[in-house]
């Protein structure tokens, strides 16, 4: 099986130098692990205390962020090695001021994996979340490293848990401990015949708290925001951008919209679907420094990056994507303590059913479910804060997952 696994690697290998041609994403992918090994030896070289941190891509790097400060705060002598699988990734943290050194992950190959541990030689290794890659594991357990995987998350349908999963199973048995998300990862984990794992939660609760206590106010949103009610939608497709607009007819609400894709045709597009309000565009007001809104009924945010920073501005939240293939990051904005509102594709995101659970978050269908569920909260002032503080209560029963984990790793020394 490991013939056939090295096999599978080297025809991913040749598939992305293939699509290099065309390709962006794959050209940087490649481009990225150029010299990589000659770059490793020269900034490692005379380090002896390594700690690597590999996160899949963008979204792991939030789990893996507030361990990486951890590990900084409380054990200065080590040099923390993060690296990424994804350009996405690497491209927006690898100036990441935590880290001592960020780099592509070499793939998975049998010559890769003892290459790069023979110049590493981390003492401790944590990958995030869910990315495998059985050479490195292979030769990580060979050599007696503490391997670690972070806020780890399994499900039933996962090869792992298949008839033909045998060879995986033995894979995964050589990790030292896993520290997963809830009790059904950890029941899966057992029905392997894996007992080094527990439930300690998700570190993304750590990093989303303290992203929203150092957050910056915004003066283009404030001004926006003066003296109206403000539901704040993250992360739309056309489908939400629909019903939206339907919803704004039966409320006096106004409207934050920031859509997932900010190309001009989706921006040209959503202007004319809203033309019957009056909008204004973010990147425009900023320009203009704008102060005066007092007309506007909708902000279209046609900037990236500052949604997380928008949701202290709004009384209810709409995530979007759940009309499409699954909805957006919902955690950010319940860590606002917002009642949270989504279309029906949720149920693989484990946060968006919890609060769901707690009634802090509800999914609707159509437009007219929408409208009658955003009327039934703001209509009914207790209602409304009842999922508030449901919403706030989850975030924070949620925390603390981090200093826990540094507890249990980190215990002897």
């Amino acid at each position: 099986m490991r013939l056939l696994y090295d096999i599978a690697i080297r025809f991913y290998e040749a598939f992305i130098h293939i699509g290099s041609l065309f390709n962006d994403k794959a050209k940087s992918w490649k481009r990225g692990r150029r010299y990589i090994f000659t770059s490793l030896k020269l900034v490692l070289k005379k380090c002896d205390n390594v700690i690597w941190v590999h996160c899949a891509s963008y979204g792991e790097f939030e789990q893996g962020k507030p361990l990486v400060e951890k590990i900084k705060e409380q054990h200065p002598e080590y040099k923390i090695l993060l690296t990424f699988f994804s350009p996405s990734g690497y491209r927006h943290f690898h100036n990441y001021e935590k880290a001592d050194f960020v780099f592509y992950l070499p793939l998975d190959s049998h010559y890769n994996a003892r290459r790069f541990l023979d110049i590493v030689k981390p003492k401790y290794i944590f990958f995030i979340k869910y990315e495998y890659w059985f050479n490195y594991i292979h030769e990580a357990h060979k050599r007696r490293i503490p391997f670690y995987v972070v806020s780890a998350i399994f499900r039933d349908n996962q090869y792992f848990f298949k008839i033909y999963g045998h060879w995986f199973r033995v894979q995964l048995r050589k990790i030292s401990y896993f520290f997963v998300q809830d009790d059904s990862s950890k029941y899966l984990l057992h029905k392997i015949g894996i007992q080094q794992c527990e439930t300690y939660g998700d570190t993304r609760f750590d990093t989303v708290v303290e992203t929203i206590r150092n957050v910056a106010p915004d003066e283009i949103t404030r001004n926006f925001c003066r003296n109206k009610q403000i539901l704040i939608a993250g992360s739309t497709w056309e489908p939400d951008e629909k019903i939206l607009h339907e919803l704004l007819r039966y409320t006096d609400y106004s409207l934050i919209l920031t859509p997932h894709e900010i190309h001009p045709s989706r921006l040209n597009s959503i202007r004319q679907l809203f033309s019957d309000y009056s909008m204004a565009s973010y990147s425009e007001a900023a320009a203009q420094h704008r102060q005066n809104f007092d007309n506007v009924r909708v902000l279209l945010v046609d900037t990236i990056g500052i949604l997380k920073m928008l949701y202290q501005y709004g009384e209810i939240a709409y995530i979007g994507g759940g009309f499409g293939k699954g909805i957006h990051n919902t955690l950010e904005a319940a860590a606002y303590g917002m009642p949270i509102l989504f279309g029906p594709n949720y149920t693989h995101f484990k946060e968006a059913c919890d609060l769901i659970g707690r009634k802090g978050a509800f999914c609707v269908h159509n437009s007219m479910e929408l409208a009658q569920k955003f009327l039934e909260l703001t209509k009914d002032e207790n209602a409304l804060e009842e999922a508030k503080r449901n919403t706030k209560a989850y975030v924070e029963s949620k925390t603390g997952v981090t200093e826990k984990i540094m507890r249990a790793v980190f215990a002897k020394e």
